[in-house]
């Protein structure tokens, strides 16, 4: 008989355990060309996903693919340098089993980032953006199937994926380190593909501001397993129809990484206060 979720999660805890004395408070997803901040982790373990059972391996582009146990501004935290996506193949149960793991091992929040695309006129690439909601496009729902009491409960409640206290931290924190941040509501689809004009002003319509193939699926996994979260995306194009241009994961990477330093200051502090 195949092993339950449960029992992969606790198999996953028990060889990271063997490989370190951390004990994580704080999970942290870096997105494309974020991974930066994985250099301030100090007394850190790496551990590559391809040595973790259960884990998968990614494939995305500007993605390194290592598990970073330290500390980060006063936490102990588990950091994801680089996560696993719809389009890359994989089901929803090994794209969210990370965030599983966080949870297994301690933490009590999870702090997301991503690269999106900008949507709201407003925005330019560069810009960051703190989440205060999604929108979830891409026909899936991580939490379909037999539920697991131990794991969370059956219908958990989405009133507020994204903590406030968590979004008005990083208000502050941004305010005080002069560092632009806008607020809004990210849509998740499945990619690989960006969107056309017409569904860059049909997801605007609906309350968009920025839209990406990553992030809601953990979120949601997250909030069910009792996470607070607070999710902070790059705006590395601007997608309205009337000046769209040619865009392409270079481009996305290139944009992503300039914006780093901002990133890594943000959320290093926001760390330290958390």
């Amino acid at each position: 008989m195949a092993p339950s979720l449960w029992e992969k999660i606790e198999e996953t805890k028990k060889f990271i355990q063997a490989r370190t004395n951390i004990k994580p408070h704080i999970g942290i997803i870096l997105g494309t060309g974020l991974g930066a901040l994985a250099e301030k982790i100090e007394e850190k373990e790496v551990i590559p996903y391809r040595d973790i059972p259960n884990f998968a391996v990614s494939t995305a582009p500007g993605q390194e693919g290592n598990l970073i146990l330290g500390r980060l501004g006063g936490k102990e935290v588990m950091a994801m340098q680089g996560r696993f996506h719809l389009y890359e193949g994989y089901s929803l149960e090994v794209i969210t089993f990370p965030v599983r793991v966080m949870r297994a091992m301690g933490a009590a929040f999870l702090i997301e980032s991503n690269a999106a695309g900008g949507i709201n006129p407003n925005f330019r690439a560069g810009d960051l953006m703190v989440i205060t909601d999604h929108i979830n496009l891409t026909g899936h729902n991580p939490l379909i199937g037999p539920n697991d009491e131990r794991l969370g409960p059956r219908f958990p409640d989405m009133s507020e994926p994204y903590d406030n206290e968590l979004i008005e931290l990083a208000e502050r924190i941004a305010l005080e380190e002069r560092i632009k941040l806008h607020k809004g509501v990210y849509a998740g689809v499945t990619g690989p593909n960006f969107e056309t004009r017409a569904e860059y002003r049909f997801l605007y319509r609906i309350g968009a501001d920025a839209v990406g193939m990553s992030t809601v699926p953990e979120v949601i996994v997250a909030k069910h397993s009792g996470l607070r979260v607070l999710g902070i995306s790059c705006i590395t194009d601007e997608c309205v129809p009337d000046r769209l241009e040619p865009v392409d994961s270079d481009k996305v990477i290139s944009v992503a990484r300039k914006a780093e330093p901002r990133m890594t200051k943000l959320v290093k502090r926001i760390i330290t206060e958390m």
